[in-house]
């Protein structure tokens, strides 16, 4: 126990002297602790003036904090409770008047505070304290003992202190459910009453807040008691009660209780305890709340219609009278419902609030399915809004609103001559000159009703009225658009797509029941393509689909316009004109290069689109194929569909796709380049087709690493295209080039041909390069089992022609040499058989090498001259049909040259 105390001292004077509120809630905290650890120790006393000093200062501090709000409910009740807790242990074993007063209002203030802190349990403890000191104050007072004179406290105020403390204990008896407690102590409370009847007041309303409480909890027995408890303690004494109205709304509070727990089994109860609140205090809720329970309560039509009739007869505002009606019709008492109508709308007829009872009347109509009645009661409406009797806004806006849904409806159904019927009596409540927003909208759905009933006059008159009022409305265009679709008006139609495009750059706002998305415009525009191909007018549907990819936002529906695009330009691909068909291969171009941008963007945002991909990639591979006169579209389309192959799933017949692609569009690349004479565009051409190439290349090794058919000519095609495009590129790497044919596995004489007659196909000059190509397809031409001896000629003739051009004013040895060596080959082959050489190709060596002859002895080069002329002569004997003339005419010319070269050969011994 010292220790206790030296600690509650402590931390007492860190609370009580402190400067800062740094660490209140710890200091705070620890206090009530350390008290809470004698809480079991009743009978414990401390007999230490000092603690008793403590607890005071701490409930002052207590008071005094709570004043400047520095700190919390809670905390307050600890502080407190520490106080009370120490005072109450330093009490003497006979305590002075003023010593239990003081212990009396702490533990009936420290009770109260923990009540507020939802800490019922807490708060008995203090209660239990404070109802314990009173009653040995009240045992003082009442007793004839010595210490009698010592009480100074009238009896009075005893006994309302203990009131008070015991609906305290009341109410912490209520909130921990704990009824037959709480009912306890109240009827103490009650007892009580007879000596203070000025507490009347209070207690009623403490007995109404209990049955508001256990009201909401769902206990209705419970809540009827206390409610009963309330009204009949207001009844005690009536100088002292919270009042008429106070116990009317205590009543009806109990008769809502009654009625929702069982109406039938408390249905006396229930009327008993409204027709008393009804006395006590009229109120239209009352009036209303008897109705609703005889509703409830099944009560026969008579019991009700007088309910109804006193509701009336106290001239209740109309909001009530049609709050009754909802009640009747939602209890299944139509008849009377309508009757009461009935009643209150002759009752109000003079009231300028009289169309909402008939905005009622005809709502109710409606959804019982009367609605001949309906549209007879809406005709009346119209009438009378014309002649005195209009609506008030908010009625009309009403109406406005049940009208356009049963239209609405209608339209949904498809009955669009009823729904054109109630949109037509909406319209009828506009004045002339009226003209709104919604006005605008009406005339558009009139004009939908009139379109689907074929009726497309009427429907032009509407949608004209509807521009007329709102022209820059989207909707609005969207309906002339339609109607000029249904006339084969495309001129019209074209413009209204021009304006719908424009108007699709603002938002769309709602139209009807149409739910608009951020989308909205560009859904218009895909409706509007659809409708144009139910008309079988395909430019139109072409030009609202390009609108559709120029504005939605909506990648997937680009794409889906996209594919409709593309179907409908190859659909009128066959039997036109080759001007028309190259301008649909352009437009088709272009719709495949927004499908690859839209494709791609998915491809890198969602990692989607592979599907979309696939499909756009076969339709530009299908139209570079039908491009057979336009390398150029035929590039373009193959390397379209090469990019979008790159979006696909990278498998083998991919693969096999893009390598094809890429040479195709490098063969037309080629192809395109020689017919250009551009130098510029050439060196771009080839400078792509050579990256073409290089793509090519290593993704044919891919697919090479899972295996190749011996057949494929890929690696074939690869250096011919990269030959040429070096080649005419004046490229230094063509020698490698070359080497790489070489080292082919199956060299084909036909590729080194084709690479010789690059090498010499301007702009490209590699005279060296093609008679090397040249010479080895010679070469392979001689290993066949059958030599085709027409391309060993033209091989040999190539050879001669490159090696010894003509024209020339002096010949080298080294090259006379060299074309020596090609004649001999020559004349190997010819003697092989002679019959199936070319006669013309031997007439072309034997006249090539008389000529070289003939100018070797103009540069008196005797020998050589003689050594050509007779290598010219040897060819004769190999011609057919053309020898005798040759031979007459060459023997002559020969021994001519002969006697020449005899003669100078004399000269020139006489000179030396």
């Amino acid at each position: 126990m010292e220790q206790f105390a030296v600690n509650v001292k402590s931390l007492s004077e860190k609370l009580l002297h402190r400067q800062v509120d740094s660490n209140l809630d710890e200091v705070i905290e620890a206090l009530f602790k350390e008290i809470l650890t004698l809480d079991g120790a009743a009978q414990l006393t401390l007999q230490d003036p000092q603690l008793e000093e403590i607890a005071i200062q701490l409930w002052n501090w207590a008071v005094t904090k709570r004043v400047g709000s520095t700190i919390t409910e809670e905390q307050k009740a600890k502080v407190r409770h520490v106080a009370c807790r120490l005072l109450h242990l330093c009490g003497p074993n006979n305590p002075s008047e003023t010593f239990v007063r003081k212990l009396i209002l702490m533990a009936s203030k420290t009770g109260r505070t923990w009540l507020d802190c939802k800490q019922p349990k807490l708060a008995d403890v203090f209660l239990s304290m404070a109802v314990n000191s009173l009653e040995t104050l009240y045992s003082r007072l009442t007793s004839h003992g010595d210490c009698a004179e010592d009480i100074n406290t009238p009896k009075g105020d005893i006994e309302k202190d203990l009131l008070r403390i015991l609906s305290y204990q009341a109410e912490s008896a209520v909130s921990q459910e704990q009824h037959q407690e709480a009912v306890s102590c109240m009827q103490r409370c009650k007892e009580m009453l007879l000596r203070l009847p000025k507490e009347t007041g209070n207690l009623s309303l403490i007995c109404y807040n209990f049955g508001v409480v256990t009201y909401s909890q769902g206990k209705h027995e419970e809540s009827t008691f206390w409610l009963s408890q309330s009204y009949d303690i207001g009844k005690m004494n009536v100088k002292y009660s919270p009042g008429s109205e106070m116990q009317a709304k205590v009543l009806r509070l109990l008769a809502t209780v009654y009625l929702e727990w069982d109406c039938q089994k408390y249905l006396e109860k229930a009327i008993h305890a409204v027709s008393l609140a009804n006395k006590e205090h009229m109120q239209l809720s009352g009036l209303y709340l008897k109705i609703r329970i005889l509703v409830k309560s099944c009560s026969p039509d008579d019991a009700v219609k007088s309910g109804l009739s006193e509701l009336l007869d106290c001239e209740v505002p109309l909001e009530v009278c049609l709050s009754t009606v909802k009640l009747l019709v939602n209890e299944n008492r139509e008849p009377l419902a309508f009757d009461f109508l009935k009643r209150v709308c002759q009752h109000f007829e003079s009231s300028p609030e009289l169309g909402s009872a008939l905005l009622m009347h005809i709502e109710l109509l409606l959804q019982r399915d009367k609605e001949l009645l309906a549209k007879q009661k809406i005709e009346d409406a119209i009438t009378g809004h014309y002649t005195g009797k209009q609506l008030a806004p908010q009625t009309l806006s009403s109406l406005h609103l049940l009208l356009w849904d049963r239209a609405s409806k209608n339209f949904e159904a498809n009955n669009y001559s009823e729904a054109l019927e109630w949109y037509n009596y909406s319209l009828s409540f506009y004045k002339a000159g009226e003209l709104d927003h919604n006005l605008a909208k009406l005339q558009r759905n009139r004009t939908s009703c009139f379109l689907n009933l074929q009726q497309l006059d009427k429907a032009k008159e509407a949608v004209e009225e509807a521009a007329r009022i709102d022209p820059n409305n989207i909707f609005t265009q969207f309906n002339i658009y339609k109607i000029a679709v249904m006339m084969n008006n495309a001129e019209k139609a074209a413009a209204s797509l021009r304006e719908i495009g424009a108007l699709a750059q603002t938002p769309v706002t709602s139209e009807d029941r149409l739910l608009v998305t951020e989308n909205a415009a560009a859904n218009l525009l895909s409706l509007a393509a659809q409708i144009a191909l139910e008309h079988e007018q395909q430019e139109t549907a072409i030009k609202a689909l390009e609108c559709v990819c120029e504005h939605s936002q909506d990648v997937a529906q680009i794409l889906t316009a996209l594919r409709c695009l593309v179907r409908l330009v190859l659909s009128t691909m066959e039997n036109i004109s080759e001007e028309n068909r190259n301008a649909n291969l352009d437009t088709l171009l272009s719709y495949l290069k927004t499908a690859l941008q839209k494709v791609s963007q998915i491809s890198r945002i969602q990692g989607q689109g592979a599907e979309e991909a696939n499909w756009f990639r076969r339709i530009a591979w299908n139209s570079a194929l039908q491009c057979e006169h336009s390398p150029m579209r035929m590039r373009d389309f193959f390397l379209l569909s090469f990019q979008l192959s790159q979006l696909c799933v990278p498998d083998r017949a991919v693969l096999m796709g893009q390598k094809t692609c890429l040479l195709m569009a490098a063969a037309a690349s080629l192809e395109i380049c020689r017919s250009s004479d551009h130098t510029e565009q050439q060196t771009e051409l080839l400078t792509q087709t050579l990256e073409h190439i290089q793509l090519c290349k290593e993704i044919w090794m891919t697919i090479r690493a899972s295996g190749t058919s011996p057949k494929d000519k890929t690696d074939t095609l690869l250096l011919l295209y990269e030959f040429e495009a070096r080649a005419k590129l004046n490229d230094a790497k063509l020698d490698s080039v070359l080497e790489s044919v070489l080292e082919l596995d199956h060299i084909e004489p036909k590729l080194l041909e084709m690479i010789a007659a690059l090498a010499m196909e301007p702009p490209a000059h590699f005279p060296i390069l093609c008679k090397k190509a040249l010479r080895i397809t010679l070469s392979l031409h001689r290993k066949q089992p059958q030599v085709d001896l027409t391309h060993c000629s033209n091989c040999l003739h190539s050879l001669i022609q490159l090696t010894l051009p003509s024209g020339v004013s002096e010949l080298q040895p080294c090259v006379l040499e060299e074309v020596w060596g090609y004649y001999e080959q020559a004349l190997s082959i010819i003697a092989t058989a002679p019959e199936d050489f070319p006669e013309l190709e031997i007439l072309w060596l034997l006249t090539r090498a008389w000529n070289t002859g003939i100018l070797l002895y103009s540069l008196a080069q005797y020998p050589e001259a003689e050594r050509w002329c007779g290598l010219g002569m040897s060819f004769l004997q190999h011609l057919g049909s053309l020898q005798d003339s040759y031979q007459t005419q060459m023997a002559g010319l020969y021994s001519e040259v002969l006697d020449r070269l005899d003669k100078a050969k004399k000269n020139l011994i006489i000179e030396e």
